[in-house]
């Protein structure tokens, strides 16, 4: 019923908004004589403000077509390497680029957004990286025939994902993935696996979110596990191809994450109503490309949410050294070979500071060299991978890091 709900609402937005936008644009129209009346200006920017806020969005593009190395512009174009039913491997291959870069699996949130939520952190790696992607597929899209997917597959994705890749290739992952690529990786190290990766950098991750609890840590143990298997958990409706599968919605995670903010969010599309009225196109289009991106959310799997809640943020389990992997135990101390990242943001308000860190004392046996931590001062959750900050002072050191250990 909460599925079928909110796409009755959807459907009904969806309308709501193309009205106000044809209704925006005839306002603001030349050959419209109203356009010139004292009160048209602010009447189109609230239609345009509703409009963009209500519009049904879809699957989000990199259109990363080209990047500059040595003051060259290279051609990019996106090729599948692997294709697998809750998710792809996606590599940015550079046509006619400099051969033997670090081959680099950015490894993405499956958290309800879709992977070009790094955009940013791709577009900044891709000069001086082979950069890999992983590709997560709303779960909504999925048919049910296709099976189950949890923190076990996520685990084994990575894994093949990385064989994919072959030799000598370096992973990044960001804020939720942290924990089942840590885990991948201390298998990989465990036996002795060819593709293991010579580091693994994590950015703004949960490992051990009994560190700094922040809100979203809180909102997951004030709460029996029984409590989100009734209460945020819906059925796919019959119009997906997913019907009938059990998932964790992306809009009751936009939702969540819109909350947390509200005020700054209600701020920002003020501040777009205020550049539209006295027609400051350029500045209002910067927060509807935000938001574009933001807004667009997809589905994960019910067990994958569940497990994670559960694993990761009521149990512990990582950390306490207790986490097992289709029933064989995870053991951090065999990562001897792969150099480990983590880099944390000051004003991180999602996963706090000491949560990423955590990982370098876990991996006991780890070299102290191979060991580096960062953090990023003034830097918000998304600032650590995307923005300003991200590329000039985040993402050199990211680097760094990956040419110490090719």
């Amino acid at each position: 019923m909460l599925y079928d709900a909110y796409e009755v609402q959807r459907s009904w937005l969806a309308g709501a908004s193309r009205w106000a936008d044809l209704s925006a644009s005839w306002l603001n129209s030349a050959a419209n004589p109203l356009r010139y009346s004292g009160m048209s200006p602010y009447i189109a920017a609230s239609l345009d403000v509703f409009a963009h806020a209500a519009a049904p969005r879809g699957k989000p593009c990199f259109d990363l077509f080209d990047t500059k190395i040595d003051g060259k512009l290279v051609p990019v174009r996106e090729e599948i390497v692997l294709r697998k039913p809750f998710g792809q491997l996606k590599h940015f291959v550079k046509e006619g680029g400099p051969e033997g870069q670090p081959k680099l699996l950015i490894v993405a949130p499956m958290s309800g957004h879709y992977a070009t939520l790094l955009r940013g952190t791709v577009e900044r790696l891709l000069p001086h990286q082979d950069v890999f992607i992983t590709d997560w597929q709303d779960a909504k899209l999925v048919p049910t025939d296709k099976g189950s997917f949890d923190l076990d597959d996520y685990i084994d994705y990575l894994i093949e994902f990385m064989g994919a890749i072959g030799r000598g290739g370096h992973m990044l992952a960001v804020c939720q993935p942290s924990v089942p690529a840590y885990a991948a990786v201390a298998l990989m190290n465990a036996d002795h696996d060819p593709c293991t990766p010579r580091s693994l950098t994590m950015m703004g991750g949960p490992v051990d979110t009994r560190e700094a609890p922040t809100a979203v840590n809180t909102l997951a143990t004030e709460r029996p596990h029984s409590w989100f298997q009734q209460n945020v958990i819906a059925t796919v409706p019959g119009i997906y191809p997913g019907s009938g599968r059990k998932v964790y919605p992306g809009f009751l995670q936009l939702a969540g994450f819109m909350t947390m903010n509200l005020g700054s969010h209600l701020l920002s599309h003020y501040e777009m109503f205020k550049h539209l009225v006295v027609g400051d196109e350029e500045s209002a289009d910067g927060t509807r490309a935000f938001y574009d991106e933001y807004r667009s959310v997809c589905d994960m799997t019910a067990e994958f949410y569940l497990q994670t809640v559960d694993v990761v943020f009521q149990r512990h389990l990582l950390p306490k050294g207790e986490l097992t992997h289709r029933g064989r135990p995870v053991d951090l101390a065999a990562i001897t070979e792969t150099a480990l990242l983590a880099v944390e943001g000051e004003r991180d308000d999602i996963s706090g500071l000491g949560q990423t860190k955590a990982a370098l004392t876990l991996a006991t046996r780890l070299a102290e060299g191979k060991k580096r931590y960062l953090m990023a001062e003034g830097v918000g959750h998304y600032g650590i991978f995307n923005g300003r900050k991200w590329r000039e002072r985040i993402a050199p050191v990211v680097e760094e890091f990956i040419a110490a250990n090719a």
